[in-house]
């Protein structure tokens, strides 16, 4: 589904190389250091960023001159994720249409995704009335009504308080298996990826590691980098 190959990317004096391979329908949590390249790699697989070498596929398409809109992807941030002057119900009709112009169906569509997030009796709120997990809730919303099978995310449940984030990944797992979506994640919490990931793709040392599976990754010893990262004695 996610296909990095031989690829290099360089902005001024960072540089990542890339070489990963992420399964259709696996969930991996993207974890490293501040400043480590996690949030660079999203931003190349949703083409906000370009690569200096290599080759990039999703969903067996190579991405060479594909738009960000084009592309078979949705992303979600921490923050500035709907719009404040719409209503809940318009938010999710933007990942249908940006005129908001729908027809019977697609009207349907936003109802329905509305009801799996558990919004439906919000929809005709503005996002400064709910919490900000509910509005986390809008922006997966938009992502089932833009049927698009890899969903990035960069860190968007990390103002939640701890309950709130367990019951946002649990949601999102939920989603992947329904919709057989591939998920990528950010985060700055380990247990998060315990709790939610397939896989872990470790960035350090100006390198994206290929995905292991989570127990691995947790359980490895000897690998200085990782042991630095969890903060583990030698």
């Amino acid at each position: 589904m996610i296909l990095i190959e031989n690829a290099v990317f360089q902005k001024r004096k960072f540089s990542l190389a890339i070489d990963i391979h992420v399964s259709p329908q696996m969930f991996a949590a993207v974890l490293g250091g501040s400043g480590s390249g996690k949030s660079t790699l999203l931003s190349i697989i949703a083409g906000f960023e370009d690569l200096r070498s290599g080759k990039l596929w999703l969903d067996g398409r190579d991405m060479d001159d594909v738009s960000p809109a084009s592309r078979p992807v949705s992303m979600i941030f921490q923050d500035h994720n709907v719009f404040g002057h719409l209503s809940v119900w318009d938010n999710v009709a933007l990942g249908i249409s940006p005129s908001l112009k729908l027809n019977s169906e697609q009207m349907a569509q936003v109802d329905g995704a509305l009801t799996r997030v558990g919004l439906s009796q919000y929809a005709k709120r503005k996002p400064g009335n709910i919490s900000g997990g509910e509005r986390q809730r809008v922006a997966l919303a938009r992502v089932l009504v833009r049927k698009r099978k890899i969903l990035l995310l960069d860190e968007p449940f990390a103002a939640l308080d701890p309950g709130l984030r367990h019951d946002m990944l649990d949601l999102v797992s939920d989603l992947r298996r329904e919709h057989g979506l591939t998920v990528l994640m950010v985060t700055h919490q380990p247990e998060e990826a315990l709790r939610a990931a397939d896989e872990i793709i470790f960035v350090a040392d100006g390198k994206v590691r290929e995905p292991i599976a989570s127990q691995t990754f947790f359980n490895m010893h000897d690998d200085g980098a990782i042991d630095t990262y969890l903060g583990k004695t030698r």
